[in-house]
């Protein structure tokens, strides 16, 4: 009979540290990694912040903070000091319980999907990425579930229910239509980061995100003679997958170009403009709490995480090394579309999810399809990529054609409602 630890292994979590006997010290070193996890998440929120308040003034030739530590490090800190004892006010018609755990749904989220994003270990070895821990074998990531990536999917589609239950709790009409914003904005952009990750699970053959990473390490692309490209799923997927997702999360994060959620000039600040005091900075801290969760979980999927080559000294070391600076990357990029990028129409929006990212990510992942069935099958790869390419240039005519049809008759429409209104006013 399978014993409870192992079927509890099976279940729930790939880790070795969860094979075999389950005791206290296990116990104590799974609540050891959920603090450091937390601990880690926050303060990268914290030097997230500062950081893109610094880099958009250096880019406006500015300041920034400078007030409050070295180089103003610590303004975050005081700004959320502030918050917290600031007067937590409750509109009169708005629906209590609601108004109150909404935050938290759009908070705790983005801490379960940075749970399965393993930030160190050596790949590039025997270890598999393993390190020791007080004599036990574990991971350098707080959990291993063998439905990662379905995780993160579905934490993705819980957090816009804080957005939506916000806008709707408050008693308000214009945190609604933020919130009403924020609920056909993600849904449009859902199904393209969806088939986006659906390409990295068909090149890594698992859900797991340990795997995925396992999956990326090493050099496997010997295209240029002696030099090696690495075996990420950037290089794998075609590239395609990894733009489409970094469009989709953006998104899906309401960062700029695409934070319609908040449009000010319209919606007066979007769906929390009835909260105040630490519930706001709930709202806030989730805003850049995701911005640090996409760039990881891109980092990871699509970039190889912490693997890398180990130069000197332990190999899980250079693992948090390499995570590190793949995740500025990033990060420095998302402030980058902030300070560069103008606002998007809404029109502009859903056209870009619906008619250009769905199509474009749903034959990407055809296309990869058939190439891996050709090549178990050792068909001719040529001819496979041939017609796969000539089916896909026929469906995205097809598609572009029924666009201009339809918008044709819009255009013909509209002409037709205004000549009938030129008519009434003669």
């Amino acid at each position: 009979m399978t014993s409870f630890a192992s079927l509890t292994s099976q279940v729930f979590a790939l880790d070795p540290l969860l094979i075999g006997e389950f005791g206290w010290a296990e116990v104590g070193i799974v609540v050891l990694k959920a603090v450091v996890t937390f601990a880690i998440l926050l303060v990268s929120v914290m030097l997230m912040v500062w950081f893109e308040r610094k880099l958009i003034a250096d880019m406006q030739h500015r300041f920034g903070p400078n007030r409050a530590g070295p180089f103003g490090l610590l303004q975050t800190l005081a700004d959320g000091t502030k918050l917290f004892f600031k007067e937590d006010l409750v509109p009169d018609r708005a629906d209590r319980v609601v108004f109150a755990l909404a935050p938290y749904l759009s908070l705790v989220p983005a801490f379960l999907t940075f749970a399965v994003v393993p930030i160190g270990g050596g790949f590039d070895g025997e270890k598999n990425g393993t390190v020791e821990l007080f004599g036990k074998e574990t991971y350098l990531q707080l959990a291993d579930p063998p439905i990662g990536v379905l995780l993160i999917l579905a934490m993705s589609s819980i957090a816009v229910y804080g957005i939506i239950l916000a806008g709707w709790s408050s008693g308000s009409k214009y945190p609604l239509l933020g919130a009403v914003r924020a609920s056909a904005q993600m849904v449009s952009y859902e199904a393209a980061l969806g088939l986006s990750v659906v390409a990295v699970v068909l090149m890594a053959g698992s859900l797991s995100t340990h795997d995925i990473v396992l999956q990326q390490s090493g050099s496997g692309f010997d295209l240029f003679g002696d030099f090696g490209l690495p075996r990420w799923n950037l290089i794998a997927t075609g590239v395609v997958p990894f733009v489409i997702f970094l469009i989709s999360g953006t998104a899906e994060a309401n960062r700029p170009p695409f934070d319609l959620v908040e449009a000010e000039q319209e919606l007066v600040g979007g769906f929390n403009t009835e909260y105040s005091s630490i519930r706001f900075a709930f709202f806030y801290l989730a805003e850049f709490m995701n911005t640090v969760t996409l760039s990881a979980i891109i980092v990871t999927l699509f970039l190889g995480g912490p693997a890398g080559p180990t130069l000197a000294g332990p190999a899980w070391l250079w693992g948090i090394v390499w995570f590190v600076l793949k995740l500025f990357v990033f990060l420095f990029t998302f402030v980058w579309f902030r300070a560069t990028l103008p606002r998007l129409r809404y029109d502009q929006l859903m056209n870009l999810g619906w008619k250009v990212l769905i199509p474009l990510s749903l034959a990407w992942l055809l296309l990869l399809g058939a190439i891996n069935i050709g090549r178990d099958e050792d068909w001719n790869l040529y001819v496979v990529m041939g017609a796969s390419f000539a089916v896909l240039i026929i469906g995205w005519a097809a598609i572009a054609g029924a666009l201009r049809v339809g918008q044709a008759r819009h255009a013909d429409e509209e002409a037709a409602d205004s000549g009938d209104t030129e008519g009434v006013l003669v």
